[in-house]
C-alpha cells in the first residue's frame, strides 16, 4: 500500500491550484472538467483539491474552521521558499527556525488558511 494523495476541501479549486503553482512551484497533474477537483504533482503522491460544492453533492458539509492538520513541503532552501510563498499571498505564521534535530522549519498559511510547513529534508 502507498499514499496516493491528500485532498484539501476548498471553496475555489482553480484558485487553490493557481496559488500552489505560484507559491510553491508545483505543477498541475490533473483537473476535472468543471474545475471541482484538481491535483498537483508533488512526486510520489499528489496534493489534491476538491470544491466545497462537490463535497456538498456527496452529502457532506465543509467545516473550514476545523483545520487540524498541515501539509509539509520539503525543500533545501526554506528561506527562499518562504519568500516565494509570501510573495504569492501566503501569510507567514512562523519564520524559518533551525530545530534541535537539525531540520530547518517554517510555516505559512495558504489562501484558505491551511497550514503549510516548509522544511528541509530529515536526516
Amino acid at each position: 500500500m502507498k499514499l496516493g494523495y491528500t485532498i484539501l476541501y476548498v471553496p475555489d479549486v482553480p484558485a487553490a491550484l493557481a496559488f500552489y503553482e505560484q507559491a510553491f512551484g508545483l505543477a498541475r497533474r490533473f483537473v476535472a472538467e468543471g474545475g471541482d477537483f484538481g491535483e498537483l504533482d508533488t512526486g510520489a503522491t499528489a496534493l489534491a483539491f476538491c470544491s466545497h460544492a462537490l463535497l456538498r453533492q456527496m452529502g457532506k458539509s465543509p467545516e473550514p474552521a476545523a483545520h487540524c492538520f498541515e501539509i509539509a513541503l520539503v525543500t533545501d532552501d526554506v528561506p527562499a521558499a518562504v519568500t516565494r510563498a509570501v510573495a504569492a499571498g501566503a501569510t507567514l505564521t512562523q519564520a524559518p527556525e533551525q530545530m534541535p534535530w537539525g531540520q530547518t522549519v517554517a510555516y505559512v498559511a495558504d489562501l484558505n488558511g491551511f497550514a503549510v510547513e516548509l522544511c528541509t529534508p530529515m536526516g
